[in-house]
């Protein structure tokens, strides 16, 4: 590829837009943010072939989407700043975790951002700014920009966000489980994250952009979502800023000898107790040519749309695993034993 500035397309409000700043902020790659603009739009989604964020734009005028994608793209293309590690232990945590990040987050994304109205009224200008003004959220708005903004949120959660939340089955109707869930996941970081810099230890990997993302443009930006951070506001906020500030020239690399935290278990049994009771439900009910699906991850039956891109993703997982003989490697079944999570993407 060409030297050159990349174009990062999309929306600060986007929590995959984000996840892309994260790593390109991490990896030192030269970049600017082009704001998908209701101008730029048409034109966009022409070239590109989807309406989805974010877009990048290589230095040579290629336009390419999926995080999941661009991700090790990057990796290999500035593997100076690596983020995917290559042993199989630390490699099958980071690919594991990226998809799982992914893929549960985006639920109390949508029904924190979308299932109260004083939040939709909150983020309407916000997304303006990107959209309309062709400028970062972060200049102050005026009275005026805020009157000719407001009618955005109303709007988007009408055409977008009403139906969003409830093919995700995250309607008004499960705010309880959905703050309950996200409180056991803030347990678990916060644990976590008192004796570890990021997931895998003191690097960041792929799965840490996803984290960082979904924080970033939800959870320490909306004011719905902050209000539930409670005691762990501070763990948050701190984890998240420092994918967004000045990255020191040196990072150290991930544990010798293929090692992982001892406190990574605690992030696993979260994430076997939630995600890992919708996925497999999921994908063997769009499998089967059905479009809702039910799971229970702990607060009774909850009833959602089936992903068929969610298989795609699992493959893409499962040749990772497959790559580095995960299904052979003594470490890696030892930390993965008993939890089914190995067992959906292998299988």
């Amino acid at each position: 590829m060409y030297r050159g500035d990349y174009k990062l397309i999309g929306s600060e409000m986007s929590f995959f837009t984000r996840k892309l700043e994260a790593q390109l902020r991490f990896q030192q790659i030269p970049w600017h943010y082009l704001f998908k603009t209701e101008e730029r739009r048409t034109a966009l989604e022409t070239k590109a072939g989807t309406h989805f964020v974010p877009l990048l734009m290589t230095p040579d005028k290629w336009l390419i989407h999926d995080t999941i994608s661009i991700g090790p793209m990057l990796n290999e293309r500035f593997k100076e700043r690596e983020v995917i590690p290559e042993t199989p232990l630390q490699r099958a945590c980071c690919f594991i975790l990226e998809d799982a990040f992914n893929h549960w987050l985006g639920r109390v994304c949508v029904h924190s951002r979308w299932c109260y109205p004083s939040n939709v009224a909150w983020v309407g200008p916000r997304l303006g700014a990107n959209m309309t003004l062709d400028r970062s959220i972060d200049v102050p708005f005026s009275e005026v920009e805020l009157e000719q903004l407001s009618p955005i949120g109303p709007m988007m959660y009408e055409s977008f966000g009403k139906g969003v939340c409830e093919v995700n089955g995250v309607g008004p109707d499960q705010a309880a489980a959905v703050k309950s869930d996200f409180k056991k996941l803030l347990q678990a970081l916060a644990q976590h994250f008192s004796s570890n810099a990021f997931l895998l230890g003191d690097r960041p990997c792929l799965a840490d952009f996803a984290l960082a993302g979904a924080s970033k443009a939800h959870f320490i930006c909306d004011p719905e979502p902050r209000s539930w951070l409670g005691e762990h506001g501070d763990m948050l906020l701190e984890y998240t800023e420092r994918f967004f500030g000045n990255w020191p020239s040196d990072i150290p690399l991930w544990p010798a000898d293929d090692k992982v935290p001892d406190s990574l278990p605690v992030v696993l049994d979260y994430l076997q107790d939630s995600y890992y009771q919708s996925a497999p439900a999921n994908i063997t009910a769009g499998l089967a040519g059905e479009k809702y699906y039910a799971f229970d991850y702990g607060f009774g039956a909850t009833r959602a749309r089936t992903q068929k891109r969610l298989n795609v993703a699992r493959l893409h997982v499962q040749d990772e695993l497959q790559r580095i003989g995960s299904s052979g490697d003594a470490a890696t079944l030892a930390l993965f034993a008993n939890r089914g999570i190995l067992e959906h993407y292998l299988n």
